[in-house]
């Protein structure tokens, strides 16, 4: 019988009500693991627990609050007393070019991808120490390698945890591993709508595997960085794009 990748770890993944954060909830589950998962979508996260059952618990969560992640950490602590695994993944996404993007919607932006992370990082250190081989993942972006015109703030944000992965990479070793996830064009209900039908066509032709990358093919990469299979990284760089950064 094939050994579960997480059998008995504890993880918490942000961010996961629906689309990238859902997948990961979901095969967290399948592999053994019994995962906490935020979000504001109260909705949609009770629906996925109770779909998923007992090993999967959703818990009320803006990211952007330092109350909110306290409650969070202590919910878990009284429950398992330890945190194996922390998937950094909420985010938002606003393009405007600088010049008509608002200091309001710029902060917007830096609170809820870059300072989560930081709040994220802090409050679940403690937990992570108790399990003596814990796994971060911080879902960054291919904006966070490159600049993308109309992506000041989401490129700023993701920039920023890129250096956040590499500083906690070198704090929190030997028994912490910290590494970042950079997706590239990704199939879901916000890239399939009819109104970037054109845009996602030009950037897919622009592809070296000639498609978006699905759900699962992120889910997979971040399943590899949360188990032992990538006991040898920390501090990395893991691209996920069909080869756009390389492009034709």
């Amino acid at each position: 019988m094939t050994q579960l990748k997480l059998e008995n770890r504890i993880a918490l993944v942000t961010g996961a009500a629906k689309g990238m954060g859902a997948s990961h909830v979901h095969r967290f589950v399948e592999e053994g693991a019994k995962v906490y998962f935020s979000d504001v979508l109260t909705e949609k996260g009770g629906k996925l627990a109770a779909a998923l059952g007992k090993n999967a618990v959703f818990l009320k969560q803006d990211v952007s609050s330092e109350d909110d992640w306290k409650q969070v950490i202590k919910a878990i602590e009284n429950a398992e007393g330890r945190l194996d695994v922390l998937v950094n993944n909420a985010g938002i996404a606003i393009n405007q070019p600088i010049g008509t993007m608002t200091f309001d919607t710029y902060r917007k932006v830096i609170t809820i991808n870059q300072y989560s992370v930081f709040l994220g990082l802090t409050y679940a250190l403690p937990l992570l120490k108790k399990s003596g081989n814990a796994s971060v993942v911080n879902i960054s972006s291919i904006a966070g390698l490159r600049g993308n015109p109309g992506d000041v703030a989401y490129s700023s944000s993701k920039y920023a945890m890129r250096a956040m992965t590499q500083v906690a990479a070198k704090e929190f070793a030997p028994s912490i591993r910290v590494n970042s996830v950079h997706p590239g064009l990704v199939a879901t209900d916000m890239t399939q709508l009819e109104e970037y039908k054109d845009l996602m066509a030009q950037i897919i032709s622009q592809t070296p595997l000639q498609r978006m990358a699905t759900v699962d093919d992120l889910t997979n990469m971040v399943l590899f960085l949360a188990c032992d299979d990538s006991a040898y990284c920390t501090g990395g760089e893991f691209v996920v794009d069909g080869g756009s950064t390389v492009g034709y």
